[in-house]
């Protein structure tokens, strides 16, 4: 097996070539195989595709099962797989050939200095960790797994156990209340990349590969150990419960207003709470209820506590006005807030959307069109990773054989005749 100098420039693939020295790509040159599927390891390699890395996704004939997730464009393609699937390339390998792991094993185990790398969710027969660390020990391995001793989980599972679905939704609602966001799924995709890039580094320094694990259930249960909650139960503290939109520990409700929308308005500091009595002319009436309960609303945990009388003064000033002044009298003595939004409202108008916010690009989706894509949000000496497309199947499988494996057209062509790669797909084309 050869492997291949570091490369510097990106120069083929679903995106444009990276110019050395961009700083929107620190991660040029890095190459990146990705045997993944669903939301937090593909998030992990979009991650790091835009931030310049190669990411390779490696699928199965035909696709893999994610391909087809909703929400769906009106062509059949989902707009789940696509919108976590950006800027990579694609091959596509029949994984249960010992031929077709093989060509997989030198794509992983390749690259020159900066290869070596794969991120997966799944531990594929010949494509373990020590199944490749065999043929390149300083293998970079990066696994999601549902639970540290290896059992399975998804987001919806775990989520159930953290206790999290006890304490959402309308207060008096009996049964848990699942959060619709995957957001055990969404943190766990971060971690991998920041995993993946402590490993990099540490082989830059140390010349040494290593594997690393992020379990799915770990990463919900620190999180719910990081934030106090389970400490607060271990110690005795008062049970959690469903509370609506209010804000634990603090004020933040939502309002109604005049017109039919609604407002949420969170107040953190006693500098907003001062503000706030300022704008409505509360402060006499507040100054009165806080002597009658021995109160003092400059604090979170009184405010909180006494909550309902709060919320009893504050919604006529609300249910009086209209959202627009509303939030220009919110945002002139910057108290937080925000009005709500349906997903539709929020993409009504895309050229207001494109022009407020510079992490949103319109992107010429094969299959899809053009449409509202992410940027990256990280943010590098004022530059942004951009938004590229996603690949279809195979996209780039005789690109990534002939240009980064070395592989001839003809044995490319003899592969494709027996079944161990995928047929030879335009961008335009999506099954």
């Amino acid at each position: 097996m050869t492997r291949e100098p570091e490369q510097t420039t990106r120069a083929t693939g679903a995106g444009p070539a990276v110019p050395a020295g961009t700083a929107a790509a620190p991660l040029r040159g890095m190459r990146i195989v990705e045997l993944s599927a669903f939301v937090a390891a593909p998030l992990c390699g979009l991650t790091l595709a835009q931030l310049g890395a190669d990411v390779i996704r490696v699928e199965p004939i035909g696709g893999q099962v994610d391909r087809t997730r909703w929400p769906l464009a009106a062509s059949g393609t989902s707009l789940y797989w696509t919108g976590l699937n950006k800027g990579k390339r694609a091959i596509e390998v029949d994984l249960r050939s010992a031929e077709g792991r093989a060509l997989v094993t030198d794509l992983i185990t390749g690259g020159g200095p900066r290869g070596g790398i794969v991120v997966t969710n799944a531990e594929l027969p010949g494509l373990a960790y020590e199944d490749l660390r065999a043929h390149r020990p300083d293998l970079v391995y990066v696994r999601l797994t549902g639970r540290w001793d290896g059992r399975t989980a998804v987001d919806y599972t775990v989520s159930a156990e953290t206790g999290m679905p006890a304490i959402t939704g309308p207060a008096g609602v009996d049964g848990p209340v699942n959060h619709v966001l995957p957001a055990w799924d969404v943190a766990a995709g971060l971690y991998l990349a920041v995993g993946l890039l402590a490993a990099e580094r540490h082989r830059l320094l140390t010349g040494e590969g290593q594997q690393v694990t992020v379990a799915l259930h770990d990463v919900a249960l620190a999180t719910v150990a990081t934030l106090g909650y389970l400490a607060d139960a271990q110690l005795g503290g008062r049970p959690r419960a469903k509370d609506g939109n209010h804000v634990y520990g603090t004020y933040g409700r939502d309002f109604p207003t005049a017109d039919g929308h609604r407002v949420m308005l969170v107040v953190l500091t006693a500098r907003h709470w001062r503000d706030l009595l300022d704008l409505t002319g509360l402060g006499e009436a507040f100054a009165a209820v806080e002597r009658a309960l021995g109160a003092d609303f400059t604090r979170e945990g009184d405010r909180y506590a006494h909550r309902a009388v709060i919320d009893a003064l504050l919604e006529p000033w609300f249910a009086a006005r209209p959202l627009a002044e509303i939030e220009a009298e919110l945002s002139a003595r910057r108290l937080l807030h925000a009005p709500y939004r349906t997903f539709e409202e929020l993409a009504a108008d895309p050229a207001a959307l494109l022009a407020a916010n510079p992490v949103l690009a319109l992107l010429d989706q094969p299959g899809v069109g053009p449409h509202l894509a992410s940027r990256s949000p990280l943010v590098m000496n004022g530059e942004r990773g951009d938004a590229h497309p996603a690949p279809s199947v195979g996209q780039h499988t005789d690109e990534v054989l002939t240009e980064v494996l070395g592989r001839s057209p003809e044995h490319v062509a003899a592969l494709r005749e027996k079944g161990v790669v995928g047929r030879n797909r335009p961008a335009s084309k999506e099954d």
